[in-house]
């Protein structure tokens, strides 16, 4: 299968699926989605976003040896909100090593307190930021008072994600 056509074709969730099954759990495969993820055209990047975030949710160990490549493509300006909605929502299902827990950190607190990212960024950082909090008491204290000033003002959807993730940290 030729990823890169595959992914320029009519997407639809039956589409994402037929890829995602093709990668299975093979790193050979998921590197090649990777590849185009980072390097491809701008659609193509779009449409492997969803896909590499699927495929991650089901087999989150092939993210290991990118995950430095992903966080750092995160940090690019102008990023298609799809790219960031999706890679975002990956980071919810691994295992951040430590070495990135302050790029991470940095990435979703600035996600979040940006008005203008779609509540979907905002809300999936806010999970990543309770995972990475786990291991770290000052970043969830930080993460508990960013979280109790969007309680007042955010849009419902914010609001049930950040009164679970504040249940959540509670428990830590």
């Amino acid at each position: 299968m030729n990823l890169q056509q595959e992914l320029l074709r009519t997407t639809s969730k039956a589409q994402v699926l037929r890829i995602v099954q093709y990668i299975g759990s093979d790193p050979i495969k998921f590197d090649a989605l990777v590849t185009v993820f980072l390097g491809g055209s701008y659609r193509a990047t779009q449409r492997a976003s969803w896909i590499l975030s699927v495929c991650i949710e089901h087999h989150p160990e092939l993210a290991k040896p990118h995950l430095k490549k992903l966080v750092k493509n995160l940090k690019q300006p102008g990023l298609h909100s799809a790219v960031k909605r999706n890679t975002v929502r990956l980071l919810q299902f691994v295992n951040i090593p430590a070495s990135l827990h302050g790029d991470v950190a940095t990435v979703c607190f600035n996600f979040l307190q940006d008005n203008k990212e779609p509540i979907a960024v905002r809300a999936f950082s806010m999970t990543v930021l309770a995972n990475i909090a786990r291991s770290n008491p000052d970043l969830k204290r930080e993460l508990m008072l960013m979280l109790e000033d969007i309680l007042p003002y955010g849009s419902a959807g914010m609001i049930s994600r950040a009164r679970k993730t504040i249940k959540q940290l509670e428990t830590i």
